[in-house]
């Protein structure tokens, strides 16, 4: 099979680490018990990607290997032990890595349902970003209609996927992103106030009942300092590169709460509230409640620029590998 693989581990942009990823012939996996193998059709292409190719992500892969974690495709093959799932079904999948490839083998325990009404990019593009955000908002925030919302990298994958689900929920919601460009994406996916990264625009804005953080850095104290009483700061990731050190004297003072976000974990412990996620976002997206994502798709081959372009901070919204 065809397959994007990682040669070496490098720094994108401190090395020509593109040049380490090659399109190349792999052997073809073979579902063991419990797992099933998908013939992929899309590959969402997520940081964490970029992460794991430069050694950085917590979960450590040796090279060579194939990167990407997110599939979408249709079911080829079933190992001993599935129950539920057939050769043909329509599936998406997180996968760790492996996903930028013809064939890709998952646990049948990572799997959810796509629906005929989304295209196989669709499917690959929301598993990470999407259920990150509603399982952010619904069972860590507890995000409540008229609730008053900050989403910090609002014009990433993730950022975008939670304007989206918070304007679906009722909230109002305040998007700062870096550019103009990345503004209007949350424009349109449902944002009512757009503001820039200062320290002054973000705390014009506030006070936030709830804040979506997947940005770190300096902007986490700014926002957690215009925090309301009661407030739930989410703590997604730190796209910055920085890890915040928060004075826990301002948890006190504002009665606040800082909250961490683990979704892998929580897909993990409740696959089945993780697939009732997912069937709502999707549920959301066939009768209008949210609008599509801002996605564009590339050609496998296109693979290794694509991810160099990510790690730069280069490309807003989300991104798909046709495989």
């Amino acid at each position: 099979m065809r397959a994007l693989v990682c040669e070496k581990i490098g720094i994108f942009g401190n090395e020509d680490i593109v040049e380490a990823l090659r399109l190349r012939e792999w052997p073809m996996p073979e579902p063991g018990a419990g797992q099933v193998r998908i013939a992929v059709h899309a590959a969402g292409v997520n940081f964490p990607d970029t992460l794991m190719i430069e050694g950085r992500y917590h979960v450590k892969a040796e090279p060579p290997f194939i990167p990407g974690s997110e599939a979408a495709g249709v079911i080829d093959a079933i190992g001993a032990d599935v129950q539920g799932w057939q050769v043909g079904d329509r599936v998406c999948a997180m996968t760790v890595q492996g996903a930028f490839a013809e064939q890709v083998v998952v646990d049948a325990a990572n799997l959810v349902a796509l629906p005929h009404s989304a295209d196989f990019a669709t499917g690959s593009a929301l598993l990470m970003t999407y259920g990150t955000a509603i399982h952010a908002l619904r069972q860590r925030a507890g995000l409540m209609p008229g609730e008053r919302m900050l989403v910090l990298g609002a014009g990433g994958g993730v950022g975008l996927a939670a304007v989206a689900l918070g304007m679906a929920m009722g909230a109002r919601v305040v998007a700062a992103a870096s550019s103009a460009e990345k503004r209007e994406l949350a424009r349109q996916q449902g944002a009512q106030v757009l503001i820039d990264n200062s320290q002054e625009a973000i705390r014009g804005a506030g006070p936030y009942d709830v804040i979506f953080d997947p940005v770190g850095g300096d902007l986490s104290e700014i926002a957690f300092r215009a925090i309301a009483p009661e407030g739930r700061h989410l703590v997604i990731g730190f796209a910055s590169g920085a890890i915040p050190a928060i004075p826990l004297n301002l948890p006190l003072l504002k009665s606040a709460a800082i909250v961490g976000v683990f979704w892998g974990a929580f897909t993990k412990r409740t696959p089945e509230i993780h697939r009732a996620n997912m069937a709502d976002v999707f549920a959301m997206l066939a009768n209008g409640a949210m609008p599509p994502p801002p996605l564009q798709v590339f050609p496998l081959n296109e693979g290794p620029d694509i991810l160099r372009r990510l790690a730069a901070r280069e490309i807003a919204g989300k991104v798909a590998l046709e495989i």
